[in-house]
């Protein structure tokens, strides 16, 4: 009977063992590990929501990305066209100070073209006035013959 005796109280020991286990040890392990298992299960909840909102955020910033480029190349067009206008002004304004200095200068040439003819016909009169002279050998009174000068410089 040794060896029945020994089995049977090991049995109940074991028994006991396994009674003090389920009853103290197994459910706070239990809870442990369901509670373990909800903050896995949220982490990875969690995860997958950050993972969308990063998807997500992405898709933003590539629009955003793709606006900006739209609008810089929207006000760089803007701009080359407002440089154009101004490049195309400025040469109207050259042209039109280029012919209004070839104007003047026109009109200064005409005049100062007028002023060297009359001073050419003046001298002209008084060499046919002093040729008139000799010829006729006796001095002429420019004066007094004013009126035939002019027409001799008007016909010259």
């Amino acid at each position: 009977m040794d060896i029945n005796a020994t089995i049977l109280g090991q049995f109940i020991t074991f028994a006991i063992l396994v009674w003090f286990t389920m009853k103290y040890v197994w459910p706070p392990i239990t809870k442990t590990l369901h509670e373990r298992e909800l903050k896995i299960t949220a982490g990875i909840e969690a995860a997958e929501r950050s993972k969308r909102e990063l998807e997500m955020a992405e898709h933003r910033v590539f629009s955003m990305i793709r606006d900006a480029k739209v609008q810089a190349s929207q006000i760089i067009e803007q701009a080359n066209l407002h440089a154009a206008k101004l490049l195309e002004e400025a040469k109207i304004n050259a042209r039109q100070e280029g012919q209004r200095i070839v104007d003047m200068a026109q009109g200064d040439i005409e005049r100062e073209v007028a002023q060297a003819k009359e001073g050419l016909k003046t001298q002209l009169a008084a060499l046919a006035v002093t040729g008139a002279e000799k010829i006729i050998q006796r001095k002429l009174d420019p004066s007094l013959h004013y009126d035939l000068l002019n027409e001799l410089a008007g016909e010259i």
